[in-house]
This record gives C-alpha cells, structure tokens and sequence, in this order.
C-alpha cells in the first residue's frame, strides 16, 4: 500500500481541497498522513476524520521588517527538523502540499529524503510559501489557466481545485432549518472567511435592518466574531465557522457575499451560487484575492467590490445589482466546463512516485 502525506494549514482554504482529495486518495489505496500545525484550523478538521496527525512548528513568512521574524526564523527551522524525522517515520512514497506557512520545511525535508513532492497553487500568482517550495517540487498542480505563465513550463499541471463531493450533496431544508429560516424569503450567505473578516462584519451588521427586508441572513463571521446582541434577531443566523453542515447551508442560500479566497470561488462556481465577492485589499493581503476575483468577474461568474469601496449606501447598492443580475450569472456559471480536479490531481500523485 502507497503511503501519502499531505500538508497544508493556516486557512480553511489550505486545508479543504486536501479533505476533497482523501476519499479518492482512500480508493486509490493511499495510506494517509497529515503534517500540520499543533494550532492552526487544519489541526482540528483533519482531527475530525481521524486520519493520523503530526504536529510540527511553524513560522509566518513576512515580505516587511518585524522582530517576529527572528522567532520566526527559529520556528521554521524547528519545523524542518521535525518534518525530517518525522518522514523519516512515515517513508512516504509522495507528498502533496497545499501550502501555507507549515508546507516549506515539509516540501525541503522530502526533497531532502528524495521523496517526490507535488505542490497545489489555487491563486492566480503563487504565494511566497509556494514560491519556496517549488523549487524543490516535482510538479505544481494548478486552478487558474492564467497561472500558468507564472510557472515553469515543465512543473506546470492545469487541474483546477478539489471540491468536496459532500457539498454538492447538501438539503436546502436541512439548512433553513439549521438558520431557523422560513422558505419565504431567499437566503443571504455572509462568508466572511478565517482572515479579515472585521470588515464585511462590521459593513453588514450597519445595514443588518435594510437588508432582512428582503433576505434572511445567514453570516459566518469568523472565529471571536460572533455579536451576542444580534442572537436574537428575527431572519438573522451567525456562526463562527460551519463543517460538517456547510453543504446544507449552501443548498439553502440563493445570493452569497465572500472574500475571494480561490477555493471558496470554485466551491460557488461549482454550485452556481451569484456571489458579490469583496476580496482583500492590497494593504492586508499579497493581492491574489483581487486578481481571483477580477478573473471571476470578467468571466461573468460573480460582482466585485473593492474593499476600499465598501460602506453601507455601495454594498446595499451591490446587493440590488447582484439579486437583478441573478438569472445573467446562473447561465454563465452553467456554461462553464468543470474539470475532474481531484482525478487529474491524483493520477499526477501516482505518476510522480511510479
């Protein structure tokens, strides 16, 4: 039997395409392993699974001057050392990394040991961990076609991202049930993702009355954002973060509001939910959400609005524009032609270490 370790942490979006891969992987015959972070989302979701788990410590990679970085600098270090001896436990036949700040030390360790190594770029530029990993990858699966002329012709794998099966899967009563909605009024899903979501929240609670005139609201705000004294507002559900009932709440929801993380795009474009998207602004993130999001927009996929645009009057005049604008995106999303992303992306696992 072929043994696998995948990593990947940080963000939901780091870790979710990895969750899609397992089941086919399983079917494969794969024995699966999982390096993360002691702390971090992706600890808790692969916990949940019950695939074996190994802790290593990490360090954030910064482009700016910080004392962290110092620390930091021994934390990656640490990382590696424990990525080494911890391969060299499992002997894997392949890694596949999804990246994030945990993924470098593990894809160096495996070059190291001569294992091969597959690395997954979801964002239209490859990030700075990608980036320090792919020299030492054997192949870089990625989602956009853009993403290519950034890439070495010779690594490069058009694949797309895995979505998860279950999603597709999900029952819209189960979900109004779930939010506490009627089926009167279309759903609104607020996703304001695991990093920056201050201020989507902070945007949407300031029109909260406005908006539940026409829409039932469901908002998953992000861990710590939950506003206690709006738990008892009529057609208004907050969370800090659904799992396992996820694709319930998408069957559910007719308009979304998001970041512009790539893996929450193709989880919409794969369902065919019109989505206003509100990617990061450029003083809090590299600037792939804003490409991620003018790539969806200029394909007919979803509306955009900057973050240095948002207030209250341009988001409740965006929501208007997205609900008229409805059946347009539904036809676009439904001409688009969906890749097998998680057979291409394991059939490059099985051919890296035949």
């Amino acid at each position: 039997m072929p043994t696998i370790v995948l990593t990947g942490g940080g963000t939901a979006g780091h870790v979710t395409p990895n969750l899609a891969l397992i089941p086919a992987l399983k079917s494969a015959g794969y024995d699966i392993h999982y390096i993360g972070t002691q702390d971090g989302i992706e600890h808790d979701l692969i916990n949940d699974i019950k695939i074996p788990y190994h802790a290593i410590p990490a360090g954030k990679l910064r482009r700016y001057i910080d004392w962290q970085n110092l620390t930091d600098l021994f934390r990656i270090k640490l990382g590696f050392i424990k990525a080494f001896f911890t391969l060299g436990r499992i002997k894997p036949d392949v890694v596949f990394s999804k990246g994030g700040f945990v993924t470098p030390p593990v894809v160096w360790a495996a070059w190291l040991r001569r294992i091969p190594v597959i690395i997954h770029e979801s964002d239209i530029t490859p990030g700075l961990a990608n980036k320090l990993a792919l020299p030492f990858a054997n192949h870089i699966c990625h989602a956009f076609a853009e993403t290519a002329k950034h890439l070495p012709a010779n690594k490069a794998v058009h694949t797309g991202i895995p979505v998860r099966e279950e999603l597709r899967k999900g029952d819209a009563q189960k979900g109004r049930e779930l939010c506490g909605f009627s089926s009167d009024k279309p759903v609104l899903l607020i996703i304001g993702g695991s990093l920056g979501a201050q201020a989507i929240n902070k945007t949407i609670r300031s029109v909260l009355p406005d908006l539940l005139k026409t829409f039932q609201i469901c908002h998953l705000c992000g861990r710590g954002n939950l506003d206690k004294t709006l738990s008892q507002t009529d057609g208004y559900a907050q969370f800090e973060y659904i799992s396992d009932d996820l694709p319930h709440i998408f069957a559910a929801t007719d308009f979304v509001i998001s970041r512009a993380g790539a893996t929450t795009l193709f989880e919409l474009l794969t369902l065919h939910k019109p989505a206003l998207l509100i990617p990061l602004s450029a003083r809090a993130s590299r600037g792939d959400q804003i490409l991620n999001a003018q790539s969806f927009k200029n394909t007919g996929y979803s509306l955009v609005l900057s973050e240095d645009d948002l207030t209250p009057d341009t988001l409740l005049q965006s929501i208007t524009d997205l609900k008229s604008k409805e059946t347009e995106l539904k036809n676009t999303m439904s001409e688009w032609s969906d890749r097998d992303a998680i057979s291409d992306i394991v059939q490059t696992i099985r051919n890296a270490h035949k």
